[in-house]
């Protein structure tokens, strides 16, 4: 069902509310999160290989020294003593050392990450020795090039803790810990896209539209940290809904596609009426995407309703849904690193809502996009960020600079 991102008319209970009934943007982001931390989602052991995306479940403790032993940081000779030394062999990572301790006088040539033998003074790398039969001769300070016991990550200490994202850096510690597996959680989100008009596949027939929303979500969704659940269509009407979402388990997010708007074919705040959920978000002062929801059903499980034109979809899907899952995690959230940038526009302030502009960016300069309003995403799929332009009403930052909003790429 396609909306206008015009203004709300149903009456609103939020203390904080715009002038016309909708929450500010920046208080329907804050809130959002705040919900989705009043719920959580399940944590379970999964092997390095499935855990990429996912947000880390528990604080991450080496049970180890890393390294286990004191080892060569570069490949030369480990040293006792001053020069020149006696070469009593060579030391390959993974292999015995040929001699337990050195004495003065005496090296070994090594390899990096080769366990240094006691008595080691330093490693001496291969580019500043002067290797002559079995002498070597050279200058090193103690210590140089030898990585201590312990010294990239110490038994008992705090590696990673509970919300960060699992990265492919991360996967890689974990794995140098000694590590098969890791603790993570995945919020799940099940995706409902509603409307008689809408159809997933081909091209649409005149008087039809093909769902723009349901192709952006899981990708939107897996950047937040969670996975889809598949995607369902729905008819417009009430009962559709409340099928749908009626016993909803308390850990799940719905995103209901299509379904917010201003307009007499809005069925979503009914259908949570009936089910007696607890609205926390109704509209949203920004656009595009106005006319967007959340709520929470009796058993804890979120839903956010997101408007029918897709753009509009997609800046209330950072506004509200993307926090909603970070909140669950205790994640960051990717959207909003807290960058900004001048900004080159032609778009300029709404008297009362805030602006979410696509942009490119150059340095320290976002330059917009065009966007046709709230049913294009051509800008977006090429923008790097969106531009916020701010409220009239509150004016810019003195700096001139703007908050830009990551989408993912």
């Amino acid at each position: 069902m396609l909306d206008a991102d015009g203004p709300e008319t149903s009456p609103l209970l939020h203390v904080r509310a715009r002038p016309h009934g909708s929450l500010s943007w920046g208080a329907a982001r804050d809130t959002a999160r705040a919900t989705g931390a009043e719920g959580a989602s399940p944590t379970a052991e999964v092997p390095l290989s499935a855990a990429l995306g996912a947000v880390l479940g528990a604080d991450l403790v080496s049970a180890i020294d890393v390294p286990a032993l004191d080892t060569a940081a570069m490949d030369g000779y480990a040293v006792a003593g001053e020069g020149p030394w006696s070469v009593l062999g060579r030391s390959l990572a993974g292999r015995g050392t040929p001699v337990a301790r050195l004495r003065r006088g005496e090296a070994v040539e090594i390899a990096t990450g080769a366990v240094v033998p006691d008595g080691t003074l330093a490693v001496l790398p291969h580019e500043e020795a002067r290797a002559s039969g079995d002498v070597v001769h050279g200058t090193c300070a103690p210590g140089r090039h030898i990585r201590r016991r312990g010294e990239t990550v110490p038994a008992g200490a705090l590696a990673a803790r509970r919300g960060a994202p699992v990265t492919p850096a991360l996967l890689g510690l974990a794995a140098g810990l000694g590590l098969d597996g890791l603790p993570v959680t995945r919020p799940a989100v099940r995706v409902f896209i509603t409307g008689d008009e809408i159809v997933h596949s081909g091209r649409p027939r005149p008087g039809s539209v093909r769902d723009a929303i349901g192709p952006v979500l899981p990708g939107l969704v897996a950047w937040a940290g969670g996975r889809c659940e598949g995607r369902k269509a729905l008819p417009d009407g009430r009962a559709a809904l409340v099928s749908a979402l009626d016993g909803l388990p308390g850990d799940r997010v719905a995103a209901v596609g299509g379904s917010s708007s201003a307009g007499p074919a809005d069925h979503l705040r009914a259908a949570l009426a009936e089910l007696g959920a607890r609205t926390v978000v109704d509209g949203v002062a920004c656009r595009p995407g106005h006319p967007q929801l959340l709520a929470v059903l009796p058993s804890g499980a979120v839903v956010a309703g997101l408007p029918g034109n897709p753009g509009a979809a997609l800046a209330a899907a950072l506004t509200l849904l993307v926090p909603v899952l970070c909140g669950r995690t205790g994640r960051r959230d990717p959207a909003h690193g807290g960058r900004r940038a001048r900004l080159s526009a032609t778009t300029g302030s709404h008297p009362t809502d805030t602006r979410l502009v696509p942009v490119r960016l150059h340095g320290g300069l976002a330059v917009e996009i065009e966007s046709r309003g709230p049913a294009d995403l051509r800008g977006a799929a090429s923008a790097d960020a969106l531009a916020v332009l701010p409220p009239e009403a509150e004016g810019g930052a003195a700096d001139g600079t703007v908050e830009l909003v990551v989408v993912p790429t």
